[in-house]
């Protein structure tokens, strides 16, 4: 189970959550980039489809795990480009909604001057934590 932590008096993020407590077993997921996990290839140049790859690249990796978007604790987005990321913020927030849905962990936005695949304009890291089962009765 995680825990949403909001200071008393700060106004409500749009789009993450301030902080996050967790415990249980936690997940890494190495940064995920906008391509075909299948053939290594992207199919689009497209700043939004290839951030909603990335996202459903994280969430393989989550389901693998046995986790869910509701795990997530932290999220890493690195951007190659800062105008194209608020430019394509409004397409970018539904296709976040569409795969993780409507939930928030912490997360941080780092514009970066390139990522290793050349043609990777956004990469994404995360952080999960699924609690523990419950005891057996």
């Amino acid at each position: 189970m995680s825990e949403i932590l909001q200071p008393a008096g700060w106004a409500l993020p749009k789009g993450y959550s301030n902080g996050i407590a967790a415990q249980g077993r936690l997940v890494l997921i190495a940064g995920q980039i906008g391509w075909n996990p299948g053939t290594s290839q992207f199919e689009t140049d497209d700043f939004a489809a290839q951030t909603a790859q990335a996202l459903k690249n994280v969430l393989a990796v989550l389901r693998e795990a046995g986790a869910e978007p509701r795990h997530l604790v932290r999220l890493t987005w690195y951007v190659t480009d800062k105008a194209a990321y608020l430019a394509s913020q409004r397409e970018i927030g539904r296709a976040y909604r569409e795969v993780m849905g409507r939930y928030f962990p912490a997360m941080s936005v780092v514009v970066v001057a390139g990522l290793l695949e050349d043609r990777a304009k956004v990469e994404i890291e995360a952080t999960a934590v699924v609690a523990p089962a419950a005891a057996a009765l």
